[in-house]
């Protein structure tokens, strides 16, 4: 059955991880274009806030407050959205916790609290929505990484948690496609984004965490995954270090082992001693921001990504600054 998506000022959408980072760029940037949000996280008093905020601002949204490893949670969230709006049509399952350290000195219960959100929170969320958008169809949009195709050090355990969501991700795409159910599952697959990510880790180092550079901006992972919400695709890389990892990791994997040991290690590492803790593994860390702090660290717009989303435009462009090159070359040429 094929998969035809509503416009996105048309849509419902449910959005795990809302409070901060990528989901609440991608619920307010989802609101402001027309679209009906439900925002889902742990943190209530952000929740409220920013369901003010939207509301203040014409939009409409409500919130749930839930861990996304309780199954319970989530049914909850979408029970919410069909009593309340009738239903979603677009499901996004973004939220994530992070750990920084060597896999041996990590507690056995963070590695599994890490798992709890990270992969079963996709899980819940997708099974979920699948039962629900079976009936009429729509878009599931999971956040892997770029760790979805290669692993990094010191962040073993994520790295393991998004290669497990792109593999469960691919399998239920499938299964639903080979059923013929009109749903359109994505797996978004960001480079280091310059979100809280660092500040919400645990840390078992004894330095300040960092994304090794390049880093792109929050909006631009909410970008894409709107535009997933409206276009049934299979993957969508956010940053060009992403898409050139995963090649990378293809062609080259034992050339990648050894200069990820070279380099990634101390390009995770800030000079000096770590903040105080406060890390988001087991409750909210509480700042409801969309933008991290990266000290010295350019957090740049990804040209790759805008190409990728909008690639008619993009030939377009680059087809009148090729006339308009070879106009004045030739105006040159006359001259002369």
């Amino acid at each position: 059955m094929a998969v035809h998506l509503k416009p996105l000022h048309e849509q419902t959408l449910v959005i795990t991880g809302a409070s901060s980072g990528i989901g609440l760029a991608t619920a307010l940037m989802a609101a402001r274009r027309g679209a009906t949000v439900l925002l889902v996280a742990r943190d209530e008093p952000v929740l409220e806030q920013v369901t003010r905020q939207i509301v203040a601002e014409g939009g409409q949204a409500m919130y749930v407050v839930a861990d996304v490893g309780r199954r319970e949670d989530l049914q909850l969230a979408a029970d919410t959205a069909i009593e309340h709006f009738g239903g979603f049509d677009t499901w996004v399952n973004n939220a994530g916790v992070a750990i920084w350290g060597r896999l041996e000195d990590v507690r056995e219960r963070d590695h599994q609290r890490l798992f709890e959100t990270n992969f079963w929170g996709v899980v819940n969320g997708s099974l979920i929505a699948a039962a629900h958008l079976r009936r009429h169809g729509s878009a599931i949009v999971n956040l892997g990484s770029l760790t979805s195709d290669r692993a990094l050090p010191l962040q073993g355990m994520y790295s393991a948690s998004k290669h497990a969501v792109k593999g469960f991700t691919d399998a239920l795409r499938m299964e639903l496609e080979e059923e013929g159910a009109p749903i359109s599952v994505t797996l978004v697959k960001p480079a280091g984004i310059g979100t809280p990510f660092t500040e919400h880790a645990k840390n078992y180092t004894e330095h300040e965490p960092r994304l090794p550079p390049p880093v792109y901006r929050p909006e631009d992972v909410a970008r894409a995954i709107l535009h997933a919400a409206g276009h049934p695709l299979r993957d969508i890389f956010v940053g060009s270090s992403s898409k050139l990892m995963s090649a990378a990791a293809a062609h080259a994997p034992r050339c990648l082992d050894r200069f990820s040991e070279r380099t990634l290690f101390d390009a995770q590492l800030r000079d000096g001693p770590p903040q105080p803790p406060s890390d988001n593994l087991y409750e909210p860390a509480g700042n409801g921001r969309v933008h991290g702090r990266h000290p010295g660290q350019v957090v740049r717009p990804s040209l790759y990504t805008h190409v990728v989303l909008h690639p008619r435009a993009t030939a377009l462009m680059a087809t009148v600054f090729g006339l308009a090159a070879a106009c004045a070359l030739g105006g040159r040429s006359l001259r002369r």
